[in-house]
């Protein structure tokens, strides 16, 4: 499966990262391919394409601000989460993702 994600903590720093690096390990321990994109104090990085969009399965969005684009996910199942749970327990939420499709 193919798994988009955001990531975006209100300061834009150390959580978003981390996140977005839990996200990525734990996808791939399940098989996953997986795009995060960040959404922090640099910027949107790594952005998430039209293409990205059409090949995914489903989405996280792990936040606990407005992310930018979250209209982009309408039409995928979509699992929103705060950061800090991305941070602490990715495998949880990646889990029930699962479970859920």
């Amino acid at each position: 499966m193919f798994l988009v994600a955001v990531t975006s903590c209100p300061v834009g720093i150390a959580h978003t990262y981390m996140a977005a690096a839990n996200i990525e390990k734990y996808a791939k321990e399940l098989g996953w391919e997986v795009k995060v994109e960040t959404q922090g104090a640099k910027g949107v990085e790594n952005e998430i394409t039209k293409e990205d969009l059409k090949r995914a399965g489903a989405a996280i969005i792990a936040s606990d601000v407005r992310i930018s684009g979250s209209n982009r996910f309408d039409n995928l199942p979509t699992l929103e989460v705060s950061i800090s749970e991305a941070v602490k327990t990715p495998k949880d939420i990646l889990q029930e993702l699962k479970e859920a499709l």
